[in-house]
């Protein structure tokens, strides 16, 4: 019987498998020839996360679908793309002998020339192998990068091999809670309810509650939703109760569709915006049977079908076709890292030594899916524009909020990006403080 840890390695051999299979017969053939003839050694890219659970598994299929698309016009430097990946486990119950004996593998045993990685647990550790044997490694999902970028600030010559391509948590809690005053300037409102749900209510409320207060909002009710909750009509009793004018709520994965449809069926006399997580997704007008209609959520242009960039809706379309789904955030990071940013990198550095591709990836301002301007800062993490920064906030990689309107997601949020799209924050269409 085989245990989880020579799973992981069963499943990396069977991935090449299929790839060196797969070049045999012609159907993607392009990862290893051209139609030129064959190329020379390949890069050897590795993903690590988790491939069992819908999200690693959709960044390691966007990091596939980028390597193809790379091979298909000629590689890099004369060399293609090789994705080599190890399953972790890190999103049902991380084991960190599984995650060592993984990078490990990754970097000793398929001497990979660079590292993916698609979880926030074992980032750390992740970290330190990669930096011991001088690799780049970049985060896709990066929930605590923090900790990582804090070392390059602290023992920089260690760990600069690191680099993130997605906002961090900080950021993007700082960024979504600064839309809200947007939210205000729009309606006019000024108390709110917080609801959240998810085993960091604490932190989340404590954090969120007092940089609103900060901003001068009225908390006037703060309610803690159970994560198995999938009816949620007493809690928008109870801040309407209050005489909530915006609800905030962070609701998680497929409960954002009962929660949705609860604000509309009931027609809740509170304006919604805030952070729920299934309904920034394009088929959540047909799950919601529409009612997700006036629905404010933070979100990404690429899921909501937005094109911040000329990349946007290439990519979005090219994932559909090529998996039959639909691609996600955190994939989109994964596949801009093979697609735009790492290959950039390496043509500018004329290599793939790590020191050179470092210096090349410092000095990066490329466009990708997600940014017009995909720039890192000296802790390499993602520039992301604040509030009163010089340029405009649309241009660099930041935090969206898209109002669904007649079954499109529009964006209201920066307001820059909501006067180019040409569209207004709509109020609902019954009785409410709009009227």
């Amino acid at each position: 019987m085989l245990d989880s840890k020579a799973l992981t390695k069963v499943q990396s051999l069977f991935l090449v498998a299929v790839i060196v299979v797969a070049t045999v017969v012609g159907v993607v053939g392009y990862i290893l020839f051209s139609g030129q003839g064959q190329l020379g050694e390949t890069i050897k890219i590795g993903f690590i996360g988790d491939i069992d659970n819908f999200a690693g598994g959709a960044s390691w299929k966007a990091a596939i679908l980028a390597a193809e698309q790379v091979n298909a016009e000629g590689g890099v430097l004369g060399r293609h793309f090789e994705i080599i990946a190890e399953d972790d486990d890190s999103q049902s119950d991380t084991d960190m002998v599984i995650a060592s004996n993984a990078i490990n593998r990754l970097l000793h045993v398929d001497n990979v020339d660079f590292v993916i990685c698609h979880t926030g647990v074992a980032g750390l550790l992740y970290q330190e192998k990669t930096s011991q044997s001088k690799k780049i490694l970049f985060a896709s999902f990066v929930g605590a990068a923090e900790n990582l970028s804090r070392r390059i600030n602290e023992d920089y010559d260690n760990y600069k091999y690191y680099f993130g391509a997605g906002l961090n948590f900080t950021t993007t809690m700082q960024r979504n809670i600064q839309s809200v005053l947007d939210c205000r300037e729009y309606t006019g409102f000024n108390k709110i309810a917080l609801v959240t749900q998810g085993s960091t209510v604490g932190l989340w409320i404590s954090f969120t509650e007092q940089s609103l207060i900060g901003y001068g909002f009225e908390v006037v009710h703060v309610g803690q939703i159970p994560v198995e909750a999938v009816e949620f009509s007493s809690y928008f009793a109870a801040a309407e109760a209050a005489g909530a004018e915006i609800m905030y709520p962070l609701i998680l994965a497929q409960a954002g569709i009962p929660f949705v449809k609860e604000y509309h069926t009931r027609q809740s006399p509170m304006v919604l915006w805030g952070m729920i997580s299934m309904a920034q997704q394009s088929n959540s007008w047909e799950l919601t049977e529409g009612k997700c209609e006036y629905t404010s959520n933070a979100g990404y242009p690429i899921v909501a079908g937005y094109a911040i960039t000329n990349k946007t809706l290439p990519t979005r379309d090219a994932y559909s076709e090529r998996w039959g789904e639909e691609i996600m955030t955190y994939s989109s990071k994964t596949y801009d890292i093979v697609r735009f940013i790492l290959p950039d990198a390496i043509r500018r550095a004329g290599t793939i030594e790590s020191e050179a591709v470092v210096e090349a990836l410092e000095s990066t301002d490329i466009e990708t899916s997600s940014a017009r301007h995909f720039i890192l800062t000296a802790n390499h993490d993602v520039l992301v524009p604040s509030a009163d920064y010089e340029y405009p906030q649309e241009d660099y990689m930041c935090n969206f909020v898209f109002q669904w309107q007649d079954g499109v997601q529009v964006p209201v949020f920066p307001k820059g990006i909501m006067e180019e799209a040409g569209v207004t924050y709509m109020f609902p269409d019954w009785p409410g403080p709009w009227d």
